[in-house]
């Protein structure tokens, strides 16, 4: 099966996801398909690389854990059923907290915190469709990482919304609510990068 074989105006589930094998990497927002970018380039990799390291060092030992993608995230709205799941994404980088979360598969439900390093081809489904999405199922906070402007927003749950950090940019220091004691310096996350 190709992903030209599909029907991209039909809604599907996460069982009908799953059963797919073709090459194209595909996230689902709401049953809708979604083509990923094709392979990240090197700025964009180095980053989650970065990004990794410094959460996993942060978590070892810690019962919160980091995955990177590829790493499903399923987000149920009413049941844990492969058929009625309709949005499932693989965001760059998530933190779980919660080990009942996971399985084999992945993480079923909101991870604590999302991670997102954009490329200038996905803007738009990052900071609109997931954006709904991770709201909608209740992750804790979002981060998106801009590259190219070295800059960062958190996104962070209060009241059911997220409200925004201001701009993060070089010479701030990035903490979590989720994660006490964890700090990441942007001048260092973005050192070495000159725009490609």
């Amino acid at each position: 099966m190709k992903l030209a074989d599909l029907d991209l105006d039909q809604v599907y589930s996460y069982a009908d996801y799953y059963k797919w094998k073709f090459e194209e990497r595909v996230e689902l927002i709401k049953g809708r398909i979604f083509r990923m970018s094709p392979a990240p380039n090197r700025l964009h990799q180095e980053l989650v690389g970065k990004l990794h390291i410094k959460l996993g060092i942060f978590l070892y030992d810690n019962p919160c854990k980091v995955y990177v993608a590829p790493f499903d995230v399923r987000l149920p709205k009413r049941s844990n059923s492969d058929n009625e799941i309709s949005t499932v994404l693989q965001p760059d980088l998530c933190v779980v907290c919660d080990p009942e979360k996971l399985d084999t598969r992945g993480c079923i439900g909101a991870p604590d915190i999302v991670v997102e390093v954009l490329s200038p081809s996905d803007n738009k489904k990052e900071l609109k469709n997931k954006y709904e999405a991770y709201e909608e199922a209740g992750v804790k906070e979002y981060w998106i990482v801009m590259p190219y402007e070295k800059t960062m927003f958190i996104y962070t749950m209060t009241d059911g919304k997220y409200q925004p950090s201001k701009l993060l940019a070089s010479g701030d220091i990035v903490t979590s609510s989720i994660l006490p004691g964890f700090s990441l310096d942007l001048a260092d996350l973005f050192s070495g990068y000159d725009d490609e």
